[in-house]
């Protein structure tokens, strides 16, 4: 039987900035989404920030009200993209199945002899040797569980659960707490009389149960490629909602070409307080890996949404179908172009550094 590891990185891009700048260790902190530090919104706060009250969210006005003194950085999304692949390539290593949550969250699907415990404890300490920075690891029999595992003793945590606390973990849980359960779905269900996780485990049983057990092999390689984003507050600017599909659409594509793959499928989900969690995918003729052909189809499936100016809080681009083509072969001259076009763009970002070049429309996501 498998069971799941969850690594969760400790405020990720406010640790980033702290291990770049040592002046900034333990000092509270936020990072802004954008340069004006009176004029933003915080993007992401320190654990010195958090515990005066500070949230991500929150406005940069507000924040420097509690704290004055407060620290403030502007989001570097290049930064954080750079060092959430480079953690991603370690998790590889250990030939265990394994999928990208989001940025800043990894999953891997663990069976075999392996001492879950212990493999928490070397890669917490390998991610700190590396980055200096700290991620908190949950363990469970289900991704549910062990995702909610990791929260249980941030920062810098490594959790269990298993038979012998699951009911105790679950009964002092409120549902809302459940990842995946903020908005609409746990509000629907606190409305029929359920409070906590243990509440729902009496009535929903299966819920907390892993349904897709496949450990599979290491070698089989992914079945899926993609990358989501939780903005600091809800958005209806179309320029700034599509800004981050092209951002993200840029960052699935990079990895893509870098595992020699490119999919034939590619999906949206987006997530608001008016449009619930809507995701849609669809199968193209033609697999890709170029990330404005990504972005196009995104686009194209996002226009199925009613309203053309939606509150987007969070945005999600997957590829799927993936099959092993490194460059994709054109047969037309425009289409050789573009291939020697990503084949300069990854030659330069390989060595300079990721985004060291991006689209211009992705700075208002950066």
């Amino acid at each position: 039987m498998s069971v799941f590891l969850h690594v969760d990185m400790d405020a990720f891009f406010a640790s980033i900035e702290q291990a770049v700048n040592p002046r900034l260790k333990g000092k509270p902190l936020v990072v802004g989404s954008r340069g004006k530090r009176m004029h933003t919104v915080v993007c992401a706060a320190s654990y010195a920030a958090k515990a005066l009250g500070i949230h991500s969210g929150m406005s940069s006005r507000e924040a420097f009200l509690i704290c004055p003194n407060l620290e403030f950085v502007k989001a570097d999304q290049a930064k954080y993209i750079w060092t959430s692949e480079r953690i991603l390539e370690i998790l590889q290593g250990y030939g265990f199945p394994l999928s990208y949550a989001s940025i800043d969250e990894f999953q891997m699907e663990l069976f075999g002899k392996v001492n879950p415990l212990d493999l928490g404890r070397i890669i917490k300490e390998r991610i700190y040797a590396d980055f200096n920075i700290t991620a908190s690891v949950g363990i469970a029999e289900s991704r549910i569980l062990a995702k909610l595992a990791s929260k249980l003793d941030k920062p810098d945590g490594l959790s269990l659960i298993d038979a012998s606390n699951f009911k105790d973990v679950l009964s002092r849980t409120c549902l809302d707490e459940l990842p995946g359960m903020g908005g609409k779905t746990g509000a629907g269900l606190i409305k029929t009389g359920l409070k906590t996780c243990w509440d729902l485990y009496l009535n929903l049983p299966g819920f907390f149960k892993e349904d897709d057990k496949n450990p599979g092999k290491s070698d089989e390689g992914p079945k899926s490629v993609g990358h989501s984003y939780t903005l600091p507050d809800a958005r209806t600017n179309p320029q700034v909602i599509l800004a981050w599909i092209r951002l993200l659409s840029e960052m699935v594509s990079s990895r893509l070409r870098r595992q020699g793959l490119a999919g034939f499928t590619v999906a949206v989900r987006l997530a608001g307080p008016l449009i619930g969690d809507f995701c849609l995918q669809k199968t193209y003729k033609t697999p890709t890996n170029d990330g404005y052909e990504i972005y196009k189809r995104a686009v194209q499936i996002s226009s199925k949404i009613a309203s053309k100016t939606p509150r987007i809080r969070l945005i999600g681009i997957t590829c799927s179908g993936l099959s092993f083509n490194a460059y994709l072969n054109p047969l037309f001259k425009e289409d050789a172009r573009r291939e020697g076009l990503l084949r300069a763009l990854d030659s330069i970002n390989n060595r300079y550094g990721d985004g060291s070049i991006y689209p211009a429309v992705t700075a208002l996501a950066r």
